[in-house]
């Protein structure tokens, strides 16, 4: 389910690009979520930003899938120069980072998280928990206009 919702606020408009999926609690859904995330940044237009979508949908994804149970949810929004990808599982426990030796195998995950993006969190939520983290997104229309980006509407 995708939609484009549009607010107008005196004569200025805000638009708000959002998606989400369910997935199912298997491993494959992490292949599932990189091919949904690389689609839905193409048809947005933000393509640069896909590569660290990815990678980091597919940590939260992952970690979804091997310390949850039941369904995750996978939401994506770009708005205000913006882009929230956002995790959510039925497990109430927050992660936390960890600090892992060179020769662990595991536990990078949000150390990734942390370092690629904006800014990251997570919260409860009434089936579980969200785990979020933010990108700059710009749109490429010919300008550097970010996504959702003020602008005025015709009088």
């Amino acid at each position: 389910m995708s939609s484009i919702l549009t607010a107008v606020t005196g004569r200025r408009q805000t638009t708000c690009r959002t998606a989400s999926w369910w997935l199912s609690p298997d491993l494959r859904s992490v292949r599932a979520a990189r091919r949904l995330t690389r689609e839905k940044l193409a048809d947005w237009g933000l393509d640069d930003q896909a590569e660290a979508a990815e990678l980091l949908v597919s940590e939260l994804v992952g970690n979804a899938v091997r310390h949850a149970y039941g369904q995750v949810r996978l939401s994506l929004s770009a708005e205000d120069g913006l882009l929230r990808c956002e995790v959510e599982d039925e497990n109430p426990d927050l992660p936390r980072m960890r600090v892992v030796d060179a020769d662990a195998e595991s536990g990078r995950g949000l150390f990734l998280v942390d370092l690629l993006s904006c800014c990251w969190g997570g919260e409860r939520t009434a089936r579980g928990k969200a785990i979020w983290f933010e990108l700059s997104a710009f749109a490429h229309a010919g300008t550097d206009c970010p996504i959702g980006a003020l602008t005025p509407v015709a009088a």
